[in-house]
């Protein structure tokens, strides 16, 4: 699993706007919460308005807020307004791929893979996140013993 900074800030700049509501934050606001680069917070956003996940205002009153309660937006919502599909294989939906050989089945992983990845994004939305009350069964993965831990020489991947 990889998380690209621009994914990881546009789930947090949600968070941020899913803590404000209904109110509104500025771009710099939320940059400077969460220590993202203003230049690239405002791609972010735009790409956010355009996937009408977000709105804005201009004026006194005026900055950014979620066009949706947030607990209606999942994290997987979010996400794929910046990266597409949740996972793909070389650009190509996991179901798409097709292997010769002793790699016949490897498709199949890929796609259990992604069903898992979603079981979890799809299902946790931004009101869960920022109240801190998660589904029970992402509480139950997080208490699975390695669930903390990095395996291999890929360390933290």
């Amino acid at each position: 699993m990889r998380i690209t900074a621009r994914v990881d800030y546009a789930v947090r700049a949600a968070l941020e706007l899913a803590a404000a509501a209904p109110g509104a934050l500025t771009s710099e606001k939320i940059a400077t919460a969460q220590g993202i680069p203003a230049r690239f917070l405002q791609a972010i956003l735009r790409d956010l308005q355009h996937a009408r996940l977000v709105s804005s205002q201009r004026g006194r009153e005026g900055g950014y807020r979620l066009a949706l309660p947030a607990s209606e937006i999942s994290i997987a919502r979010v996400m794929r307004v910046e990266q597409g599909f949740l996972a793909d294989v070389h650009g190509q939906r996991p179901e798409d791929v097709d292997y010769p050989g002793a790699a016949a089945s490897l498709g199949t992983v890929w796609v259990a893979a992604r069903a898992s990845y979603r079981r979890v994004l799809e299902q946790v939305t931004l009101a869960d996140v920022v109240s801190g009350q998660l589904p029970e069964h992402v509480g139950e993965l997080v208490q699975l013993e390695d669930a903390w831990r990095s395996f291999g020489d890929d360390a933290g991947r």
